[in-house]
């Protein structure tokens, strides 16, 4: 090709270049003990659809470093993938008549062609798709794996049920505002069977090792560092009249003798033992019907009134045997501590708000260090600090803290509680009633009970799209296929029923950069010795958005697998970085501008082919590195795309009018800067 011309020749330089790195295997990615690695990963995508200069980004900031890198002499893995299952591709299927599959396998065409386009330093043989069957088929191994240690179980549990996809949402997957995180629907709470993994189980060490991630973003830290909330306290066991034990934590045992209700979350299990013994049954249930209509935000708004309903029952306090009545309110959630709280309502505003709107007691049992509090009937809010303990037997006179440890020993020593660390992570729920997702491998047999299936079985595949009814009715979408459903047991070898629920995307997603290590590997979920080498993965990109759920999944699947054996590593991401949103003005009916997220929806977006085969690839970069620090917010608008054109063609002049400077000396450093022809001159200046 002739170097020549004022303009930069954008798509026929980079045609030859990407083609030479093609064929040179530059980007491909080997196992080198004799020279050090560096492992750099995007998130994956999920193919929505041909993709715009704005999902360009993190790609960009990626291709950056794995360039650095491997010119620093580096062995670099820097792999691609799809994040590929997943209910955009189901609900196409009933909007545009589309299997999800092919729904799905075009957009991944597309989005491919124009990340081509743009020359990534992608190690493409290491490609992966997670609705293939050779990688779900080790997403379920996984399952089957947790299944074995515990760390899988099934339960009936109130769950968030989105009614516009008609299926289950984590608690991740709810908004702030109790609406579905993909279409907006108001959550609404409903019982259902459903499969939970136990992340509860390594919540302690997913607290502890934050402190191992220096290269994190601290943001990030502090989001899983509140989510997983570690809260340690005391359990207090009361027992109702008829023997049943209602568990308490607290992290206020001092004010246990203050105690003159108990009010229990209206989605709690123990509710169904005990509505029957209810002398106020009816009204009860009413009020839970009605209490399940509201969203969490609602039922735990500060501003809004406290309400429950007396249930006729009492319990008995484990100290004084008073007997303690029990309510059910619905700012009590299940979700959260045991569910059940005790109130102490000259201590808690939350409570005092209640008891004044029930003329429930209230009894000082906490008093101000070398103060008084005044009488009952002229508190106007409950004090909440910590003080001195009266009005409590053979504590008073007690500190707070004093008086915590002393009523947590004497719970322990009668067999009414003790010291207990609380945390506000839930286990995680995973069980979904659509069918673009990995099965679960279970199955249910009528005289075995739950059978998983055994591992030669695996994968278990999903049915063809012409046998389901993708029409969401409220159940699983895969029980609408006999011919999946109806299996043989293959403990007994009798009539029995696959499990027809898929599992959360996010379990795809929790072990993927993992695979790429060893990914066409078909006789194990990867190489040993091939993980140890890349992982863990030295740079992350992606959105913080993801914080608490996969980011958080990610790292409790590399701790699993570290007490497997598999792996001699305990976090996934050394360092991880999120990028800025690129925003671009948007013009209103009116005429007025406004900057917004780079969108389709929007009408703001620009497509990376059209724009490549105008600017060029080397456009596209400069525009995005140009732009402003990789984790702001960033404009992307024309004049940026006019300067970074300009740019490139004053760079391309720079070379093209001194190559014979450069084929002589092969750079363009000027040593002497003495007796310089015009030429050299101007060269230097440019510099």
């Amino acid at each position: 090709m002739a170097i020549s011309g004022d303009r930069y020749p954008g798509r026929q330089v980079e045609e030859k270049w990407q083609k030479f790195w093609k064929d040179m295997g530059l980007f491909t990615a080997r196992e080198n003990t004799d020279r050090p690695k560096f492992y750099i990963l995007e998130m994956y995508p999920y193919p929505s659809g041909d993709l715009h200069v704005g999902h360009m980004e993190n790609y960009i900031y990626g291709d950056v470093i794995a360039r650095y890198y491997l010119m620093k002499g580096y062995e670099v893995l820097h792999p691609f993938g799809w994040d590929a299952f997943g209910l955009p591709a189901e609900n196409s299927a009933i909007k545009m008549g589309i299997k999800p599959s092919e729904w799905t396998f075009n957009n991944i065409s597309e989005s491919k062609r124009s990340l081509g386009l743009l020359g990534f330093s992608y190690d493409w043989e290491r490609e992966l798709t997670t609705c293939l069957p050779d990688y779900y088929k080790w997403t379920q191994w996984i399952f089957l794996k947790l299944y074995e240690h515990d760390l899988a179980y099934r339960k009936e549990s109130f769950v968030n049920w989105c009614p516009g996809c008609q299926t289950v949402l984590a608690n991740e997957q709810v908004t702030s505002e109790g609406l579905c995180y993909r279409c907006d629907s108001q959550i609404q709470k409903k019982t259902l069977i459903q499969w939970f993994f136990r992340i509860t189980a390594y919540a302690n060490r997913l607290l502890d090792d934050l402190d191992k991630l220096k290269g994190w973003i601290p943001e990030v830290v502090t989001m899983q560092r509140n989510w997983i909330g570690k809260s340690e306290g005391t359990e207090i066991i009361f027992e109702l009249e008829s023997g049943e034990k209602l568990p308490v934590f607290t992290t206020r045992a001092d004010t246990l003798f203050g105690v003159t209700f108990i009010t229990i979350a209206p989605e709690h299990p123990i509710i169904k033992e005990l509505i029957t013994k209810m002398p106020t049954r009816e009204e009860t249930e009413r009020y839970i019907e009605e209490s399940l209509r509201k969203t969490e935000i609602e039922r735990t708004s500060t501003i809004r009134e406290k309400d429950g309903v007396f249930t006729g029952l009492y319990a008995i306090h484990p100290l004084t045997n008073e007997r303690i009545p029990i309510w059910v309110g619905d700012y009590v959630l299940a979700s959260y501590g045991t569910g059940i709280v005790m109130g102490v309502p000259a201590h808690d505003q939350r409570d005092f708000e209640f008891a004044r709107k029930y003329n429930i007691p209230i009894r000082i049992v906490v008093e101000p260090v070398g103060g008084k509090l005044p009488e009952v009937d002229e508190m106007e809010s409950a004090f909440e600090e910590l003080g001195v303990m009266v009005n409590s037997g053979e504590f008073s006179g007690l500190n707070s803290l004093k008086g915590m440890e002393a009523v947590t020993k004497k719970l322990d020593e009668i067999g009414r509680g003790g010291a207990m660390v609380n945390y506000k992570l839930r286990d995680w729920l995973i069980s979904r009633q659509r069918y673009w997702g990995c099965p679960i491998p279970i199955i249910h047999c009528e005289k075995c009970g739950i059978v998983p299936v055994p591992y030669e079985d695996l994968p278990v595949l999903l049915p063809p799209e012409e046998e389901v009814d993708f029409i969401p009715r409220g159940r699983s979408v895969l029980a609408t296929s006999e011919n999946y459903m109806n299996t043989i047991c293959p403990r007994c070898g009798g009539y029995a029923m696959r499990d027809p629920d898929t599992m959360d995307t996010y379990v795809c997603s929790s072990w993927y950069f993992l695979r790429y290590a060893d990914a066409k590997n078909n006789e194990k979920l990867f190489d040993r010795e091939k993980a140890n080498y890349w992982l863990p993965v030295d740079q992350y990109i992606g959105g913080k958005e993801h914080a608490t759920s996969h980011l958080l999944y990610s790292r409790f699947f590399t701790k699993f697998f570290k007490d497997l054996g598999l792996i001699d590593f305990d976090e996934p991401f050394t360092n991880y970085f999120s990028q800025g949103m690129v925003m671009r003005k948007t013009v209103a009916e009116d005429g007025a501008k406004k900057l917004e997220v780079m969108s389709k929806s929007k009408g703001n977006a620009i497509p990376v082919g059209p724009f490549v085969n105008e600017y060029g690839a080397d456009c596209a970069r400069v525009v995005m590195l140009f732009a402003g620090p990789p984790e702001q917010d960033k404009e992307w608008s024309d004049e940026g795309v006019v300067g970074a054109n300009r740019f490139l063609n004053r760079l391309w002049r720079l070379i093209t009018t001194n190559k014979e400077n450069i084929a002589v000396h092969n750079n363009l450093k000027i040593n002497n800067l003495e007796n310089l022809d015009d030429n050299a001159k101007r060269l230097y200046r440019r510099l």
